[in-house]
């Protein structure tokens, strides 16, 4: 989960409100422009590798806040003896320097192997992130499979832009953003293995796929969404399908073949090869992998109160609540999964390997345009092909690997604590009327509110896109600074004046800023230090002592771990922490409201979601207080 990415860090398209009536899908050009996307790639800058000592430096003060003094002293004498002349760290960073100049981002596969492939705990809550959507009006099968149809529609005319190679490029401050992970997330999916998982992506083999997976009550089937011509079926002839497939599976299976998707990747990959030993297995699980995408079509959620909807429609986009929901509803290992409850409650989950939040969120704004847009093509009157069913055969062996992911999943579901809120007394609107950046003031109350119920400052990821060069994915920004520790730290303290605090908030919301400038630059530590280890392993040389450091492993060790992804769509998308004592923070500001999804383990008895959920609205209306009740002098 170390990788979604921050919008707003890179100054995405600003987000709109839901129902502003000025929404109109961006039309498709039907035309390919051959080319065009390669040319725009090769345009792109190539990730830097920042100076040895600049990041030495900025390590060392990244650690201030989070580290003891004799800890930090002791660093300082480890990056002392790394940096020397003739030393460990110039042999390494003139490997990297190597590395970068003989390839096209010197970090990316690297990362995608450490942070995702090479990651053994399930995809389910630990990696893949789920999104909900704001409830959609119907609550039957038929809306289902109406609203289900449409969505699939929407899907196809995304892919016609991405086909044609008309994606509109995406901006920065006048500097175009690599658009490569929007043509990662269609027709793709992770390939589980014995010790490290693989990525297939079947868009770009010689015979692309036309069929999407559907799952209902825990069967597959494979859905042609084109029709001979290559037109794509209309909203109209989806439903006629889909209405079929409901129908061939009105029971539940007892054997939710899906549910394999949510073990340990360990134990996965050993349960795969022994599923695909059989020819017809195999040959279902093909069909599922080169799919352009997966839509779950699932029965009911549990019956909560209101109040607590978000959260559980959060956990259902998360993981689908246990084996008695909706968990075998799904092929984890896609990277797109639509999830259309019957309910009216919907969403996405994905597999975060071949790309960030961003284009997904993307995609599932014009998605949700689409679905509101008037169907005016005209259904043409062919026959179609009944959808097919996905056979498995499944040994005893198989039901017994069936039986364990269903303890463990369940096991996970009960772990997880996920509360969802939207915080409704302002947005993006107090900030900037402040002239403070929306995600900075955001990030300084969620260390506001760590600090007031642990009294010490953690580290904590936000995470940061690189997508201003070629092949980009994330570095980190550190919001834990030494600026912020100064803030959270005066702001409860009756001996400080007001004008004090408010001038701490502003260096506070500044120094965030400008490391989030700085992060997206490429000029960050975490990446660099990754990289200069990585390195070290790669030319086998002995793990340099800096990274065998306890500050080390505290630095890497995010008992917060947060990222802003805004969308047009008044929407949240949600994960777990990233270790067992910390915390998930997704959150999307809208422009007078913000939407929260937090997470916590329940195994952990100090961290509480809800708790902490109640500390971040406190600490935004206490930060909100002191700026109305102080004067400031003009910005």
């Amino acid at each position: 989960m170390w990788g979604i990415c921050s919008r707003t860090a890179v100054g995405m398209a600003k987000p709109r409100g839901f129902m502003k009536p000025c929404f109109l899908v961006k039309p498709v050009s039907a035309t390919r422009i051959t080319g065009r996307y390669l040319t725009h790639q090769k345009g792109l800058p190539t990730l830097p590798v920042p100076p040895l000592q600049q990041t030495c430096e900025r390590y060392l003060t990244a650690l201030e806040p989070i580290t003891e003094v004799d800890e930090l002293q002791h660093t300082k004498q480890l990056l002392d003896e790394f940096q020397k002349s003739r030393g460990l760290g110039e042999r390494l960073q003139r490997g990297l320097e190597k590395r970068a100049h003989n390839s096209e981002n010197w970090l990316s596969e690297w990362w995608v192997q450490v942070a995702y492939l090479d990651y053994r705990l399930p995809v389910v809550v630990h990696s893949s992130p789920g999104l909900v959507l704001p409830h959609m009006n119907f609550s039957d099968k038929k809306g289902q499979i109406r609203f289900a149809a449409k969505l699939i529609t929407g899907v196809l005319d995304f892919k016609t832009m991405i086909d044609n190679e008309t994606l509109p490029v995406e901006y920065l401050g006048g500097k175009p953003l690599c658009m490569n992970q929007y043509y990662e997330v269609l027709s793709s999916c992770r390939i589980p293995g014995l010790k490290r998982d693989s990525v297939v992506n079947h868009a770009k083999s010689s015979r692309p796929p036309k069929h999407i997976t559907v799952v209902h009550n825990f069967q597959f089937f494979v859905l042609d969404v084109y029709n001979s011509d290559g037109t794509p079926l209309t909203a109209d002839q989806l439903c006629v399908q889909l209405e079929r497939i409901c129908s061939a599976s009105p029971e539940r299976s007892s054997e939710p073949i899906g549910i394999l998707t949510t073990q340990h990747r360990d134990s996965w990959g050993k349960a795969y090869q022994n599923l695909i030993k059989d020819k017809t297995n195999k040959k279902s699980v093909t069909t599922i992998q080169r799919s352009i995408f997966t839509l779950c079509l699932d029965g009911a959620m549990p019956q909560v109160s209101d109040e607590l909807y978000r959260s559980c429609a959060a956990v259902q986009m998360l993981h689908g609540g246990g084996s008695q929901w909706n968990s075998g509803n799904r092929w984890f290992d896609k990277t797109l999964q639509f999830i259309v409850g019957d309910d009216g409650t919907c969403g996405a989950n994905y597999e975060h390997a071949p790309a960030e939040g961003p284009p997904i969120v993307a995609l599932i704004d014009h998605v949700v345009e689409y679905t509101r847009k008037p169907e005016i093509v005209r259904t043409p009157m062919v026959p179609l092909l009944v959808p097919k069913k996905l056979h498995f055969n499944i040994t005893p062996e198989i039901k017994k690997d069936i039986e364990d992911a269903k303890n463990s999943m369940n096991t996970l579901a009960q772990d997880l604590d996920m509360k969802v809120i939207v915080f409704g007394h302002f947005g993006k609107n107090v900030p900037k009327a402040n002239k403070m950046s929306p995600d900075a003031f955001i990030q300084m109350a969620l260390q506001l509110a760590y600090y007031r119920i642990y009294q010490r400052c953690c580290a904590t990821y936000e995470s940061a896109s690189l997508r201003m060069f070629r092949l980009g994915r994330t570095d980190t920004i550190r919001s834990a600074s030494r600026a912020s520790a100064a803030f959270v730290k005066a702001f409860d303290d009756p001996s400080k004046q007001n004008t004090e605090k408010v001038d701490l908030m502003d260096k506070a919301v500044t120094a965030h800023r400008s490391y989030t400038n700085m992060a997206i630059s490429g000029e960050a530590i975490d990446r660099h230090l990754l990289g200069l280890k990585m390195q070290a392993v790669e030319e086998n040389l002995s793990m340099p002592d800096v990274f065998k450091d306890a500050a080390y492993a505290k630095a890497l060790h995010y008992q917060l771990s947060t990222s802003q992804v805004p969308s047009k769509t008044d929407c949240v998308m949600c994960f777990g922490p990233v270790v067992p004592n910390g915390y998930g923070v997704c959150y999307n500001p809208m422009n007078d409201h913000i939407n929260f999804a937090i997470s916590s383990f329940n195994a952990c008895k100090d961290t509480d979601a809800a708790h902490l959920a109640q500390a971040v609205e406190e600490a935004l209306l206490d930060m909100r207080t002191l700026l109305e009740q102080t004067p400031r002098a003009k910005l």
